[in-house]
C-alpha cells in the first residue's frame, strides 16, 4: 500500500473524529452541518476554480460530473441521517454503529450480490465487526424491558448513515479515477452544500418536523464553520487515499476514528452511566476497529 495513502487515512481519521465531536455537541447537528458545509463550499469553489484556470482548464469528463453530483446527493442523506442519530443517541453508540456498519454492508453486497469470495481473514473481520456492533448496541435490551424510543431511532438512523457511507464511498472510488481528486471534490462538495441548504429550508414544511426539534437552539457559528472545514479537509484526505489505494483497504482503515470518538463520548461527555457500560462501549468499539482492520489487511 502507498505510504502516503496510509498517512492520509490516519489524518482523515483524526479530523473525522474531531468534527463528529463538534457535530454531536452542537445544539442542532443538522443546522450546524448545513452552515459548515455551505461555508466550506464557499471557500472551496473559488480555490478549485482558480486551480482549474491555472492548470489550463483541463476537461472534466461528463461521467465525473455525474458521479460527483450523485455522491453529493448521497452525502446530503448521510448528514441528515447522522444529525438525526446524534439528536437521539450518544456519540459513543451512534458513531461505532454508523462507521462499523458501512464496511459490513460493503462486504454483504460483495458476497451476496456480486458473488465475491472472502479469505479466512476477511471472514474473521466480519465476525469481529458483528460482535462489536452487537456489544455497542446490545439489541437484546429491547427484549428485556422498556427502552426509550430514542434508542431504537438512534440505532436506525445510525445504520442508515452507514448505508450512505458505503454508497458514497463506492461512488467516490469511481469519481477519483475519472478526474483529479481536487476537481472531483469541487463538484460533489457544492452539491452537498446546496442540498443541505434545501433540506434545511424545507425541513419545517415536511414530515411535521421529523428531523427538526420543536425549538431551534442558538447556533454557534464559529463551531459550525470549524466543523465544516474539518469535514472537508478529512474528506479531501480520503479522496487522496482513494486515488492511490483500493476502496476495500481505504474504507475499513478510516474507521480507526471509532476508538477516539467513543473514548471522547465516554470520558468527556460522560455518556456511560457505569463502569460496566464504559467497558462494554470501549470493548465494542475496539472489536469494530479490529474487524475493519482485518478486512483491510485481507483486501
Amino acid at each position: 500500500m502507498d505510504p502516503t495513502a496510509l498517512v492520509a487515512i490516519a489524518l482523515a481519521a483524526i479530523l473525522h473524529a474531531a468534527w463528529n465531536i463538534l457535530l454531536k455537541t452542537a445544539g442542532d447537528p443538522l443546522r450546524t452541518a448545513t452552515v459548515g458545509i455551505v461555508a466550506s463550499s464557499a471557500i472551496l469553489v473559488p480555490l478549485v476554480t482558480a486551480g482549474w484556470l491555472l492548470a489550463g482548464r483541463p476537461a472534466i469528463p461528463p461521467a465525473a460530473w455525474l458521479v460527483g453530483i450523485v455522491s453529493g446527493a448521497v452525502e446530503v442523506a448521510y448528514f441528515v441521517f447522522l444529525a438525526a442519530a446524534y439528536r437521539r443517541g450518544d456519540l459513543s453508540v451512534v458513531y461505532p454503529l454508523a462507521r462499523g456498519s458501512a464496511p459490513l454492508l460493503a462486504v454483504a453486497i460483495g458476497v451476496v450480490i456480486l458473488g465475491e469470495r472472502l479469505a479466512p481473514l476477511a471472514w474473521l473481520g466480519v465476525g469481529l465487526l458483528l460482535a462489536g456492533l452487537l456489544v455497542v448496541q446490545r439489541p437484546w435490551r429491547f427484549l428485556r424491558g422498556p427502552t426509550g424510543p430514542g434508542d431504537r431511532a438512534a440505532a436506525g438512523f445510525a445504520l442508515l448513515t452507514g448505508a450512505m457511507i458505503a454508497t458514497y464511498s463506492a461512488f467516490d472510488r469511481v469519481g477519483v479515477q475519472l478526474a483529479p481528486a481536487w476537481l472531483y471534490a469541487g463538484i460533489l462538495w457544492p452539491v452537498c452544500g446546496i442540498g443541505l441548504a434545501a433540506v434545511w429550508w424545507l425541513r419545517p414544511r415536511v414530515a411535521a418536523g421529523r428531523f427538526a426539534p420543536s425549538v431551534t437552539p442558538p447556533l454557534d457559528v464559529p463551531q459550525a464553520i470549524a466543523a465544516g472545514l474539518l469535514t472537508f479537509i478529512a474528506y479531501g484526505f480520503v479522496l487522496f487515499a482513494l486515488a492511490r489505494a483500493p476502496l476495500a483497504v481505504v474504507a475499513p482503515l478510516r474507521e480507526s476514528a471509532i476508538l477516539l470518538t467513543s473514548a471522547w463520548g465516554i470520558v468527556v461527555l460522560r455518556e456511560a452511566a457505569s463502569r460496566r457500560e464504559v467497558g462494554a462501549r470501549l470493548a465494542g468499539s475496539a472489536l469494530v476497529l479490529a474487524g475493519a482492520a482485518a478486512l483491510a489487511f485481507a483486501g
